[in-house]
């Protein structure tokens, strides 16, 4: 889980599986939950059987890359595996020599790995190995803006920004420690400890809006659309805000390593200007929805799939549904759901439990808060076997219940801000519990991202009501598309819409 997107050089969150939980992740997940961070990254709980390391895409010639290729096939395998899609590597990787070639260090070796994960994202590694998601690939409208998640990445490799931050998190470290340790003053240490945190944060942030700044004059040497960048960001923005359902998107705290989505729209859009007026350099639309026509879009129906209000895995056999009014997402470790208004919230995830150990143990073990007394109950919910409780926490009550399937514990939690008890609803999710139908089973088939062509007359409506999506439709039609609300279709002009 995590940002929607990182643009960094640091190690990435990776979309992996619903893993089972070990008792101290369990506050963490739920924090971030309360904390309005729906994760986007895709989840399940059965490993892929194998994993071949993947093949590199074309690459510029310069220098060895230090990457060993072991753990490059790990850092892959964390995200689903590599995405095969010939047309679109071959885009991707001719954008990146083109832009390499723009940049101060053309000599650089760099290549390309697509990932297969619908999380939005995008990262470099210092030995100019570029990664990116299918997930981005879906939400970008041009190839301008693919070029300007690049160029941000391979400002991070030029600018050397990986070796600078680690120099600094390291001399930070060992300033601490020496007076901690050596000058025995734990407190200092404790102080300059927690300053060099919020410096390394800064620092960090700063790192990004300067591959930012790099980034577009790059892409503008290149020859694209340097307002690219700023129209990329823009449906992030959009596709954060249709995630968590507050109608913006959030803003980072401190100690974020990233600054904010708006802070960074505005810089590169200052950035492009500097160059010139909108309509300088190409963005080659055409040519990018013909690599992408057919990727898969979402989730991996092996993986867990979000279908409206219901969750359904057919590896695991199981399925629920949420109750009205909230909304879910599949990510790396949990499904995670939330109303509109963000005041109530929901945690569906697999926890480890050892062979007799009781429910009730299981639940005080995997929850760091304090049960309300006399709320732990043993009982069966849904026809499994099961432990459900009460806890109340300063701004959020909390229902919890961890149920066995087979040999297999799930933990479901609900949370609703303020003394509210969401008992009414947590009842009717967790019983909602089930095994999944084989016949339903049968007809979960991937998602695909289409490129239909706009007939005369064909509005935004009768295009999103050919998207085969959760919720909001002809919101996610126009984000896909990069459209404002009440924007035309044009007659014989390529849109992006979402099929099974």
């Amino acid at each position: 889980m995590g940002s929607i997107l990182r643009l960094t050089m640091a190690a990435p969150s990776p979309a992996g599986r619903l893993r089972p939980g070990r008792q101290a992740a369990a506050w963490p997940l739920l924090g971030l939950l309360l904390s309005g961070c729906i994760g986007d990254q895709t989840g399940a709980v059965v490993q892929k059987a194998a994993l071949a390391v993947p093949r590199e895409a074309p690459r510029t010639t310069g220098r060895e890359r230090t990457a060993s290729d072991a753990d490059h096939a790990k850092l892959v395998a964390s995200f689903g595996g590599e995405y095969r899609s010939p047309a679109t590597l071959r885009l991707v990787s001719d954008v990146t020599d083109r832009l390499v070639k723009a940049t101060e260090r053309p000599e650089e070796t760099y290549a390309v790995t697509l990932l297969d994960s619908p999380v939005i994202n995008a990262f470099a590694l210092p030995s100019g190995r570029l990664y990116v998601t299918r997930g981005l690939l879906a939400l970008a409208s041009d190839t301008s803006e693919v070029a300007a998640v690049l160029a941000h990445e391979i400002a991070h490799v030029t600018l050397r920004h990986a070796t600078a931050r680690t120099e600094l998190a390291l001399r930070s470290q060992l300033v601490s420690k020496v007076v901690a340790d050596v000058l025995n003053d734990p407190v200092t240490g404790a102080q300059l400890q927690s300053q060099s945190k919020f410096a390394l944060a800064r620092f960090s942030r700063d790192q990004e809006l300067e591959a930012d700044s790099v980034g577009v004059r790059t892409l503008a040497r290149a020859g694209y659309d340097p307002f690219g960048a700023g129209r990329f960001l823009t449906a992030l923005s959009r596709t954060t805000a249709l995630k968590t359902g507050t109608g913006m998107a959030g803003e980072p705290d401190m100690l974020a390593t990233h600054p904010g989505t708006t802070e960074r729209i505005t810089l590169v859009t200052r950035a492009a200007r500097l160059i010139g007026a909108p309509g300088l350099g190409v963005d080659e639309r055409a040519r990018y929805l013909a690599a992408i026509d057919g990727i898969a879009y979402g989730d991996n129906p092996g993986d867990g799939v979000v279908r409206g209000r219901k969750f359904l895995h057919p590896a695991l056999g199981i399925a629920f549904e949420v109750p009205e009014g909230f909304s879910i997402e599949n990510t790396r470790n949990a499904v995670l759901g939330t109303t509109g208004e963000g005041s109530r919230r929901l945690l569906f995830d697999q926890v480890e439990s050892n062979p007799g150990q009781g429910l009730d143990e299981v639940l005080k073990a995997t929850w760091n808060d304090v049960v309300e007394p006399g709320s732990l109950e043993n009982r069966m919910v849904a026809g499994y076997p099961a432990a459900t409780a009460l806890s109340r926490g300063k701004d959020w009550t909390f229902r919890l219940a961890v149920i066995r399937v087979g040999e297999t514990t799930f933990r479901m939690i609900m949370a609703a801000k303020g003394s509210t008890d969401p008992d009414g609803a947590f009842r009717r999710w967790t019983e909602s519990l089930s095994a999944i139908d084989p016949a339903e089973a049968r007809t979960l088939r991937p998602l695909r991202l289409v490129v239909v062509t706009a007939g005369a007359g064909e509005t935004v409506e009768t295009l999103a009501q050919r998207m085969v999506v959760p919720d909001k439709p002809v919101e996610r039609f126009l984000v896909l598309n990069g459209l404002e609300r009440g924007a035309p279709l044009r007659a014989g002009q390529t849109y992006k819409v979402v099929v099974e």
